[in-house]
């Protein structure tokens, strides 16, 4: 008999614990593990998305997969458990002012200014070390998805105006009749 394919989970919204505090990291490299990245790469299809943290859909974990294109528009697909983010010094550092979105505040989205470059490190889902290096929208990903697991959504990267403003329209969409 086929294994059944991966469940998928729903997506935490903003404002739900999980999403506003720092992760565990990961201790075991098990079937456990392998079993939510399979979800995780599920969910984050089935929402249409490029990246998606653990706590996004409800794990208290540093996990975080993705799915998404370099500067060069060549896709990029993997899994960083455990993940440790390094960003160009300040004097090599590019700003890419681009809009940003989030599957946990669906619809909206802002400016933010993020390196445009960035790598991260840590381990696959089996524990071998991994280190992937991001330009364009990988970059952002990576920043994006690292800061979801120290608690952080983009929004708390805005200036107050903005994050008021990107709140607000969240509010009226899930408040939206159907």
């Amino acid at each position: 008999m086929p294994d059944a394919p991966p469940t998928t989970r729903p997506i935490t919204l903003v404002g739900t614990p999980v999403l506003h505090r720092p992760c565990r990291a990961v201790e075991h490299f098990d079937d456990d593990l392998a079993r939510l990245v399979e979800t995780m790469f599920a969910s984050m299809y089935s929402a249409r998305g490029v990246g998606l943290a653990a706590n996004q859909v409800g794990v208290d974990l540093r996990v975080f997969v993705y799915d998404c294109p370099d500067e060069d528009r060549v896709f990029h697909k993997g899994v960083v458990v455990n993940p440790i983010l390094r960003l160009p010094g300040r004097r090599d550092r590019r700003l890419d002012d681009d809009r940003e979105g989030c599957l946990s505040v669906p619809g909206c989205s802002a400016p933010l200014p993020r390196p445009d470059r960035a790598v991260c490190d840590g381990f696959d889902v089996t524990g071998a070390p991994v280190t992937v290096h991001g330009t364009g929208l990988l970059a952002r990903c990576l920043q994006h998805e690292t800061d979801h697991l120290d608690g952080l959504l983009y929004i708390d990267r805005l200036p107050a105006a903005a994050r008021r403003a990107v709140l607000a329209e969240h509010d009226q969409r899930q408040n939206a009749p159907a």
